[in-house]
């Protein structure tokens, strides 16, 4: 590792297909006693491009490995991102990149030195597989390559493009985007001084699913090691369901629902009409998250019996690769401030309304008798924190106690990200990105995070998804049989048993059967709230 300012010249690696040439960046010091106190610099290289353009012909085909360069490439600018424009509400500062190379790699590192073998993480963004940039300063790497883990993050074909069902498409060309960027790790991440056998995947939201579907895919099958699932945003839509949102697609722009017909028109249009197939909204909210709990996310990957061959949960307990290691935790409020308090819900009975997301009666009321939920006083804030139980915090324990009960499957480590700020006063989505990448000092993070979030938890965060990239173990004991116990990133830091206990409550097949009474409750337009959009 360099010290600051201590270069003849910009870092250059030497790949096997072509030189690249990036940038020397500031790290400041971290917490490690033992670290420079007066900060290193690291190697950066941006928007490498890890495949073809899938461009013409090729946009909903599968991906191309990159063909060598001569000469050198410049790395010193991201790449465009597949994110076009603002897509809607997002937590994460997000740069969209105009361009038709959208499929590219980014890469910090402290040291070019083959031999160093280091620890290496890959990254998938969030951003409910509509949205998300590896852009975003969010997802800045320094301080993994300053703690010694190589770190990748990259972009991968999004909505429609990259997930959407249509006949004589190559299905999960999302999916397919992430193991060719797997691929071009193993082949060439030695050259920026990491270790192709110790790759860990990691992502947030989408990105946290992401992660969880590779454990089932067989192409991806030895391409990493370890798991970091954060906050997962579960995708695991039928096939019938898949199908349908592609012919209403093509039904809404006048296409084929077929290859041809959607190559016929613009990505542009595309982008336009898929929000009407694949986001919830008013003044159908209700409706619309009913459908979100039987189906998870609108669009994402799906079981195609060949490229994903199971639901998540099959895949992180049975897969080809279900036998790595893997952490899995979220944020206490993921959606709690989805809804807020003082609207028409407030007015309407709460076990109604978790019948009508499909909760039976039985669930609804041992779910509204838990200390942990029935103390609200808001209707709204009640609803939103079921809904986080069901879509976000329920799948831990799931995945845990799937995981346990298979032999073959490896450790599992749960936590829960449970620190707030007063304002706001819940630990909601994305808010424990920046403790992950030690990045308290981003753009945006006090709106998530509050003013003074404490660099103590960010050390606490980070150190843990250092120490598992490193050492396969997270340092906390591992989750027996989905009941914990938990580490709780909290101020103070400590460990529970059985911190998932309301979400254990709740059985996310009860929403895969739509149920017949009670009718779901439209709210009116007059009251709209926020969209859902799941990071």
């Amino acid at each position: 590792m360099s010290r600051a300012g201590e270069h003849s010249g910009p870092p250059i690696a030497r790949t096997p297909s072509g030189s690249v040439r990036g940038v020397w960046e500031y790290a400041s010091p971290g917490a490690d006693p033992n670290a420079d106190a007066v900060g290193t610099d690291v190697a950066v290289f941006r928007g490498i491009p890890y495949a073809e353009r899938p461009t013409g012909e090729h946009r909903y085909a599968a991906p191309r490995p990159r063909r060598p360069w001569e000469g050198v490439l410049e790395a010193t600018r991201f790449g465009p991102t597949p994110m076009r424009g603002h897509v809607g509400m997002t937590l994460i500062p997000e740069e969209s990149i105009a361009g038709d190379d959208i499929l590219s790699v980014n890469v910090w590192t402290p040291t070019l030195d083959p031999d160093a073998a280091l620890p290496v993480l890959v990254w998938i963004h969030g951003g409910g597989y509509l949205s998300g940039s590896p852009a975003s300063p969010w997802y800045d790497g320094r301080a993994f390559a300053r703690d010694g883990v190589v770190l990748v993050t990259l972009s991968y074909r999004l909505g429609f493009r990259g997930f959407g069902w249509t006949e004589g498409a190559v299905p999960n060309r999302g999916v397919l985007d992430w193991v060719c960027a797997l691929q071009w790790v193993q082949g060439h991440i030695a050259s920026f001084g990491g270790d192709p056998g110790r790759v860990t995947i990691g992502g947030q939201s989408a990105g946290g699913s992401a992660a969880l579907t590779l454990m089932g895919v067989p192409y991806a099958a030895g391409l990493f090691h370890g798991v970091c699932a954060m906050s997962p945003a579960i995708a695991d839509a039928s096939l019938i369901a898949a199908k349908d949102r592609g012919r209403r697609l093509a039904k809404l722009a006048a296409v084929a629902p077929d290859e041809a017909g959607f190559l016929s028109i613009p990505e542009s249009r595309v982008l336009e009409l898929q929000r009407r197939v694949a986001s919830p909204a008013m003044p159908h909210l209700l409706h619309d998250l009913h459908e979100l709990l039987r189906e998870g996310l609108m669009i994402g990957p799906v079981a195609d019996g060949e490229v994903v061959l199971s639901d998540v949960e099959t895949a992180a307990s049975r897969g080809s690769s279900a036998g790595v290691p893997l952490v899995i935790g979220t944020a206490d409020d993921e959606l709690t401030g989805l809804l807020q308090p003082g609207g028409p819900l407030e007015h309407l009975p709460r076990r109604m309304l978790l019948r009508a997301l499909g909760a039976s009666s039985q669930s609804a009321a041992h779910w509204l008798e838990h200390p942990r939920t029935g103390a609200f006083t808001s209707t709204a804030v009640m609803l939103g924190r079921y809904v986080t139980d069901v879509f976000f915090r329920s799948w831990v324990p799931r995945i845990a106690t799937a995981r346990e009960q298979t032999p073959e499957a490896g450790p599992t480590w749960s936590y829960r990200f449970s620190w707030h700020g007063e304002k706001p006063p819940y630990a909601g989505h994305c808010i424990d990105i920046p403790f992950v990448f030690d990045r308290l000092d981003a753009p945006g993070v006090s709106a998530v995070a509050g003013p003074a979030p404490p660099q103590r938890l960010a050390d606490a965060v980070h150190g843990a998804i250092v120490r598992f990239s490193r050492d396969g173990y997270p340092g906390w004991p591992r989750d027996t049989d989905g009941d914990g116990p938990s580490r709780i990133f909290d101020v103070p830091l400590r460990d529970e048993a059985d911190a998932y206990a309301s979400a254990r409550m709740v059985r996310p097949e009860e929403a895969a059967v739509a149920v017949a009474e009670p009718p779901v409750p439209e709210v009116g337009a007059a009251a709209e709230q926020p969209k859902l959009r799941a990071q």
